[in-house]
């Protein structure tokens, strides 16, 4: 009975063979992603992104922006919108005061862009809030600003006299104020009809 030696395979060159160079790394080509060899799939580190120089690895398909690019967006309920509005237009108040001796026009001019910002933080849910909290805050802010006698009684005249006199900035920011509102609710409007 005839005994079959069994040989391991032997993957080295043969004897009396030249040795063969190394192939080439796969590269991967238009068509498909061929190899030289006519074998699928790409070739290692193919369609990977470049690392950068910081170790993170960018996300497909983002745009990278420019640095400072991105304002502040944050979203105010009702009651921070009219809490943010409130507490700037006294600290700006208090500012007019101190440094430009309680300017009535100054305090008119920086109520606009507070005006504003209001409008545009507030959340979705509270937009109506905003025509109503800027007035309420225009007065609060307006009390260090107020000139009047000595006593509460003649602060509370000052007030009066301050809001009868600055009233065409009162209607002008709780104007903007109102014509933002507006526009953005008419946004999520058609926002939520398309969803």
């Amino acid at each position: 009975m005839e005994q079959h030696r069994t040989h391991p395979p032997n993957d080295g060159p043969r004897r009396g063979t030249p040795p063969q160079a190394p192939l080439p790394q796969a590269r991967r080509r238009p068509d498909g992603g061929r190899g030289p060899r006519g074998g699928r799939g790409p070739a290692p580190g193919a369609g990977r992104p470049a690392r950068r120089p910081g170790g993170a690895r960018p996300v497909r398909g983002a745009r990278p922006e420019p640095a400072g690019a991105r304002l502040p967006n944050p979203r105010l309920t009702g009651l921070g919108s009219g809490l943010f509005c409130a507490a700037a237009m006294f600290l700006l108040g208090c500012l007019d005061a101190l440094l430009f001796g309680a300017s009535p026009a100054l305090y008119g001019v920086l109520f606009l862009p507070v005006c504003v910002l209001t409008a545009l933080w507030v959340r979705g849910g509270d937009l109506l809030t905003a025509p109503v909290v800027v007035p309420i805050a225009f007065a609060v802010g307006l009390v260090p600003v107020a000139e009047g006698g000595g006593g509460l009684l003649g602060r509370m005249m000052g007030l009066v006299t301050g809001l009868a006199t600055q009233a065409g900035w009162l209607y002008a920011g709780t104007l903007a104020a109102g014509v933002i509102v507006l526009v953005r609710r008419v946004r999520w409007v058609r926002r939520r009809g398309r969803s």
